[in-house]
């Protein structure tokens, strides 16, 4: 039997990638509401990247699993580097947006998830002790500075 030794096994750094959908619409973000470590908290839809999954299908599967949608992100807003010390865990995350006109009905698919819930930006500030992590007001502010990455960008041998 014959193996090969992987040199940079060792010291590669594999940071836990996660992907986030902003969803927009008429001046109103969707967080998810649910439950880290006892504490309810607030996030947008989001996940980690499973196995043989890209990042925009990871968008759309955690997007439908936490809030019922069934959508396309528009483009990306921001790519994130992360870290929570007091888990030692480091975040690689993608965000996502989605804009839309109307407000749909929601009705999350994940039991983790308590409830869904429309915010407007004040809203989401006076909850900043609440919410799962800086992330969700980073990625709402890039949104609203009007970063764009076009989703052709993003390439997939998968």
């Amino acid at each position: 039997m014959i193996t090969t030794a992987n040199p940079h096994s060792e010291q590669q750094f594999k940071p836990n990638t996660t992907v986030a959908v902003v969803v927009h619409c008429q001046g109103k973000f969707l967080l998810v509401e649910e439950i880290e470590n006892g504490v309810h908290v607030f996030n947008q839809p989001a996940g980690h990247l499973e196995a043989n999954e890209n990042l925009l299908a990871a968008a759309k599967r955690e997007l439908q699993e936490e809030t019922g949608l069934e959508l396309t992100p528009d483009y990306c807003s921001g790519i994130y580097y992360f870290h929570r010390p007091e888990l030692n865990l480091y975040f690689l995350r993608f965000c996502f947006v989605i804009e839309l006109n109307e407000f749909p009905d929601t009705c999350p698919q994940d039991e983790e998830i308590l409830a869904t819930h429309w915010l407007t930006l004040a809203e989401i500030n006076a909850k900043k002790a609440q919410l799962r992590s800086t992330m969700v007001l980073d990625c709402i502010k890039d949104y609203l500075n009007g970063q764009k990455i076009h989703l052709t960008l993003f390439k997939s041998n998968l």
